[in-house]
């Protein structure tokens, strides 16, 4: 039963909720159902109630935090069952859904992103509330989510046109494909709910392994409108989906050492923890997407207006919150000032307001701490020396930190060492080049790393440095994940394997053939193989 919320007249924090257009009011959802062996079964137990951060006002007329419905708080015995049947689908590799041929496979994800398509209003709206994302980021993250399941199906398919052959070296014939891993257990993150942990999951399953899918605690009612459309697409047991807690739901599934792959974007600790769970972590394959602070280096030369405008968008678009962000800036002492003073008079001007609001830039953080985080790590850094920038800089509300820039950062502040991600920049001027390659080599993190400037005898012998630091040089550009065709990874603590379009698909699967010793008897069986149906793996089907 669903029931329309009211928008607030007047927020107490600065911001005006009275003209939300109504097709951007949430509809309060009481979802009680999970997903396993291809039922929507009904959850009778604990519920977590979902809140936005943006506030509005209750009956009493005090602005609170949004009620935004509730979701089941699952314990560890559907947790298990949910394991069984993702077992039992893949079958030690004998189930429906490893066996199947590819074309089949394809053909139910492309059911799948069909049935997606209907709910786009939905997920947008549950963004927008859910994480505070902006109206026009959330219609792209839905957009480019589906725009990544078509890619990754193109991929598939080229991919497998070129195992469509048998190969032949000395005396041996191979006919070699890739074959999936066994389990996955799926765990994505809050400040891209979607698409980044569609990017573990859609993958990992169309190469025929079966998943277990928890969303993550800020941005899962967003999955409840697609949950027909997981039901309705796939094998029972090929995607089951269970709402709660990590430590009831991820723990007891690690501890069974049934997981084979632990698909991970979050935090390293979060990774280690769960690794540490399992008995038998030879075995266990690990995607993992993980923490990064990505520098910005500023050199001498640099267009200022540009290099402004790059790092504005690196440093704080979505608040800050992206593990692309640029999560610190070198600035060469010879334009600090003018770099700072232009820099904070553009963040200045950033529009804050809410999510749905024309060309709002800044918006309600989702994480209710995060403000006094924000805080703690501003106060920790103009305690030891550094000073916030821009005249707004550090502005509190209920749900927000004004961005602030700070300067000068040294080892001795929280700022320099943590992945703040929020909105809080921190700057740091250097005079020789190695002072940043210095740091970037001592940091636990090397995902990527944007350099501005223009001589090319300057930039050509960093970028063969850099490389070797990080696995992306934005050359005068911020840091970000796409296109989703080139690889997404990182070095150290920053991530483990590599994704994208194409990578992906590779990730979730492994190497296998079938080998025959070229003489008579062994090729006509292959001959007879190849013109019937018998083998789904031994085929020359070319999937167009």
């Amino acid at each position: 039963m669903s029931s329309v919320l009211k928008p607030e007249t007047k927020s107490k924090t600065g911001f005006v909720l009275s003209d939300v257009p109504q097709n951007y009011i949430p509809k309060l959802t009481h979802y009680n159902k999970f997903l396993i062996g291809g039922e929507l079964k009904k959850w009778s137990g604990a519920v977590t109630e979902v809140y936005s951060t943006i506030r509005t006002k209750n009956n009493a007329g005090e602005m609170v935090p949004t009620l935004l419905g509730t979701v089941p708080d699952m314990e560890s015995e559907p947790a298990l069952q949910a394991l069984e049947s993702a077992k039992n689908a893949f079958d030690r590799g004998k189930g429906q859904w490893p066996t199947m041929r590819v074309r089949e496979r394809l053909s139910c994800m492309e059911r799948f992103v069909e049935k997606m398509k209907i709910h786009r209003n939905e997920v947008v709206n549950f963004l927008m509330w859910e994480i505070g994302k902006t109206l026009n980021d959330s219609q792209k993250e839905f957009d480019r989510t589906v725009e990544y399941i078509y890619d990754t199906i193109d991929a598939y398919k080229k991919l497998d046109q070129k195992s469509a052959k048998f190969e032949k070296e000395g005396s041996i014939h191979a006919h070699i494909r890739r074959s999936p891993l066994g389990v996955v257990l799926c765990l994505g993150p809050y400040n891209y709910p979607l698409n980044e942990t569609f990017c573990l999951l859609i993958p990992a399953i169309l190469m025929g392994n079966t998943a277990i899918f928890k969303p993550a605690k800020h941005g899962v009612l967003l999955i409840t409108p697609l949950m027909e459309a997981f039901q309705q697409s796939f094998p029972p047991g090929v995607v089951n989906i269970l709402f709660g807690r990590g430590r009831k739901i991820a723990q007891p599934i690690m501890k069974s050492g049934y997981i084979d792959v632990l698909a991970l974007i979050g935090h390293s600790s979060s990774a280690v923890s769960l690794q540490d769970e399992h008995p038998n972590k030879n075995r266990l394959r690990l995607v993992l997407g993980l923490e990064a602070k990505n520098p910005g280096i500023i050199l001498p030369d640099a267009d200022l207006d540009h290099t402004i405008k790059e790092c504005i968008s690196g440093t704080l678009s979505y608040n800050g919150q992206r593990c692309t962000a640029l999560k610190v800036l070198y600035v060469h002492e010879s334009i600090v000032d003018e770099f700072n003073k232009k820099f904070s008079n553009a963040v200045d001007n950033l529009k804050y307001g809410m999510p749905w609001e024309e060309d709002v830039f800044l918006t309600p953080l989702p994480e209710p701490n995060k403000p006094q985080y924000i805080k703690d790590l501003i106060e920790d850094a103009t305690s030891k020396g550094a000073s916030v920038l821009n005249k707004r800089g550090g502005e509190m509300t209920e749900n927000y930190t004004y961005p602030a820039v700070i300067y000068p950062i040294d080892k001795s502040m929280n700022l320099y060492h943590e992945e703040q991600f929020g909105p809080v920049v921190p700057i740091i001027s250097y005079k020789d080049i190695n002072e940043p390659l210095d740091a970037m080599a001592e940091s636990d993190y090397g995902q990527q790393v944007s350099l501005f400037g223009r001589d090319v005898r300057k930039i050509g012998p960093l970028i063969d440095i850099l490389a070797n630091l990080v696995c992306r040089v934005n050359l005068n550009s911020a840091c970000q994940r796409g296109p989703d065709v080139y690889p997404f990874t990182g070095r150290k603590n920053s991530a483990v394997s590599t994704l994208s379009v194409f990578d992906a698909l590779r990730s979730f699967s492994i190497r296998s053939f079938v080998a025959s010793k070229d003489n008579a008897y062994n090729n006509e069986i292959l001959e007879t193989l190849l013109n019937s149906n018998e083998s789904n793996f031994v085929s020359s089907d070319y999937i167009l």
